[in-house]
């Protein structure tokens, strides 16, 4: 059975993200409550799930090496790795390198009840490793490329590890060709464990209701939507018994794929598509 290897320090899995940042992420979010606009809210996303990969991998002696992360970018200045501050350039980083180097901490402020059913501010840090950035047009057959090329180094040093999972987030068509077969390339490399997993993410512009995680094609309005899904992973058992949890009907053609999503149903797919089979 696929999907079942530990991951601990000496078998790490990785997560890579393939970031839309072309000019139209510039743009709000079509039916989000929210006044960010696609990029600033994407960055948000990237970074509290940063954040929360670290905690979750933060033991009494230090952050653990389950994983590897890395973010590409890939927009109008190109297709490259998109950290910022010191681990500007690099494409995969240990997770215990990422806790220890963020570029930069902010201070937000965070609504919370105050027990006296009223509503106050707090002020919280909040971690900062990935910009937003939008400008040009959308290279996402080079990003899927880049993240091939990244992977397969990866898998000839950890032959034996969870398969990776990559998760591309764009809100536009690919302006440098079709991505199907580049999709299709990345899904075929493999661990002992099973192929490496694609999940897309499709960001919305319009006021229509989210589409998630569906199993057909059939329901989607348009061809760029439906490539989308088609060169989306179907999902294995254990993310399958996760979603069903999260009250979304599944089944055994379920994908990883989301259209039109809102920025709330970005931080869930990110939540979901991140959480480990068999951390050890």
């Amino acid at each position: 059975m696929p999907y079942v290897a530990e991951i601990s320090r000496s078998n790490p899995s990785c997560f890579l993200f393939l970031i839309d940042q072309s000019g139209s992420m510039r743009d709000p979010f079509g039916a989000s409550a929210t006044n960010k606009n696609k990029a600033n809210g994407v960055a948000d996303a990237i970074n509290r799930l940063l954040q929360n990969l670290v905690i979750k991998c933060a033991k009494s002696e230090g952050i653990r090496d389950y994983y590897y992360v890395g973010v590409i970018g890939y927009g109008g200045k190109g297709v490259a790795p998109a950290f910022s501050g010191a681990l500007n350039g690099r494409e995969l980083v240990p997770i215990s390198e990422i806790g220890n180097n963020p570029a930069r901490v902010e201070q937000r402020s965070k609504k919370m009840e105050d027990g006296m059913g009223g509503i106050i501010e707090q002020s919280v840090k909040f971690p900062i490793w990935f910009d937003p950035l939008a400008e040009g047009g959308t290279p996402m057959c080079e990003a899927l490329n880049k993240g091939t090329n990244i992977l397969v180094k990866w898998l000839t040093t950890h032959p034996n590890c969870f398969p990776p999972i990559v998760i591309n987030i764009s809100d536009g068509e690919s302006t440098d060709g079709d991505p199907y077969q580049l999709a299709s390339d990345l899904m075929s490399l493999t661990s002992t464990d099973g192929e490496v997993l694609l999940f897309n993410l499709h960001i919305s512009s319009s006021n229509h209701a989210p589409v998630e995680f569906p199993d057909t094609d059939a329901n989607l309005p348009d061809d760029h939507a439906k490539l989308l899904f088609n060169m989306s992973s179907h999902l294995p058992e254990y993310m399958r018994r996760i979603i069903g949890n999260e009250g979304i009907d599944v089944s055994f053609n379920t994908r990883g794929f989301v259209f039109n999503a809102d920025l709330v149903s970005v931080i869930r797919f990110l939540d979901i598509g991140t959480r480990p089979s068999n951390l050890r």
